[in-house]
């Protein structure tokens, strides 16, 4: 399936039906007086979330989002039928700004979750509304009201168990297949990942968990460059963070680096748990590095390739995993 995590989308909201003149005409009532039914309101365009989904691509190539208008009112005072309302599922995890001014409408994030986008226009009053006793026999009606019109934007923030964060050909591509099975692009070159991955890791006794591999960072990417905030709003909703560093970098240096793009993008990241990497130890001899490192958290040296500590890995992130879900439940 391809992956979107972005969509622009122009919506409108359904016109309210016009109230209706009419006047009450039997046989044997000459005169009864105004029965002009109210018009329908117009239909709604509304959010819903839905856990199944996990891409914003249908609404990528539906940029048009318009609900029905209720219909005009009838005789008898009946009241028109009101428009349907459009109602559009995202995945959870979606963020919603206004497109011109960037305000923030509101994040989905549970399922069967409704956020309301625009509201239908009101119907508009039949004749009947408005007879009085000065006026016995009202010729007026109102018109509908107008839906709201709005341009917004959708974001989707990835929600994973596990997300892999590092520089770009660190290796995340290549341990995410091995663990997983996913099938993302591989190469030897920077930004092969250009949307994130998904792939589920299991156990051989069902055990399992979701990893999702991130577009790699660039330094100063908070600041928008290379693939910038593209990437780190997915960061955001990761539970354990997995910082993959390869064994031909200078260790120290990247890991730092790594923390303080998080830290200026939104400092409260650095508060998530994380793990640390070390990929690629096929490439040294020996499989034993000769730089040191101070990594305040577990760090596992592994090789995709060879299968190196691959077992160690899944099993520090099932443990870290399991202290999360114990102090959620605490």
């Amino acid at each position: 399936m391809q992956f979107a995590d972005y969509a622009k989308i122009y919506v409108t909201a359904g016109d309210g039906g016009a109230g209706a003149v009419h006047f009450r005409r039997e046989k044997f009532v000459p005169r009864g007086g105004p029965d002009g039914g109210d018009g329908g309101d117009g239909g709604n365009v509304v959010l819903v979330g839905n856990e199944q989904l996990n891409t914003l691509l249908d609404l990528r190539y539906r940029k048009f989002v318009k609900a029905e208008h209720g219909d005009k009112g009838g005789k008898n005072n009946k009241k028109g039928k009101s428009g349907d309302d459009e109602r559009l599922e995202v995945p959870l995890g979606t963020v919603i700004f206004e497109d011109e001014t960037r305000r923030r409408i509101g994040e989905i994030t549970e399922h069967g979750q409704e956020l309301l986008l625009a509201r239908g226009g009101k119907g508009g009053k039949g004749n009947t509304r408005f007879k009085s006793s000065t006026n016995q026999a009202p010729r007026k009606a109102e018109s509908g009201g107008k839906g709201k019109h709005i341009v917004v934007e959708l974001e989707l923030k990835l929600i994973s168990d596990v997300g892999l964060v590092g520089f770009p050909n660190a290796g995340k591509s290549t341990l995410l297949s091995a663990l997983s099975g996913a099938k993302p692009k591989i190469a030897h070159y920077p930004f092969t990942t250009l949307q994130p991955n998904l792939g589920v890791v299991q156990f051989d006794d069902f055990r399992s968990f979701v990893m999702a591999d991130i577009p790699g960072i660039i330094e100063e990417a908070h600041e928008g460059k290379g693939l910038g905030i593209q990437f780190l709003r997915h960061i955001e909703r990761n539970n354990l963070l997995l910082f993959v560093i390869s064994s031909q970098a200078d260790i120290q240096y990247e890991y730092e680096a790594l923390l303080n793009e998080l830290k200026e993008y939104r400092k409260d990241l650095l508060e998530k748990p994380r793990l640390v990497a070390i990929s690629k130890m096929d490439l040294i001899e020996g499989y034993e590095l000769d730089q040191e490192y101070e990594i305040e958290v577990p760090v596992v040296q592994l090789s995709a390739a060879t299968d190196y500590n691959m077992d160690e890995l899944k099993e520090a992130i099932w443990k870290e995993l399991q202290a999360i879900e114990q102090e959620k439940d605490s």
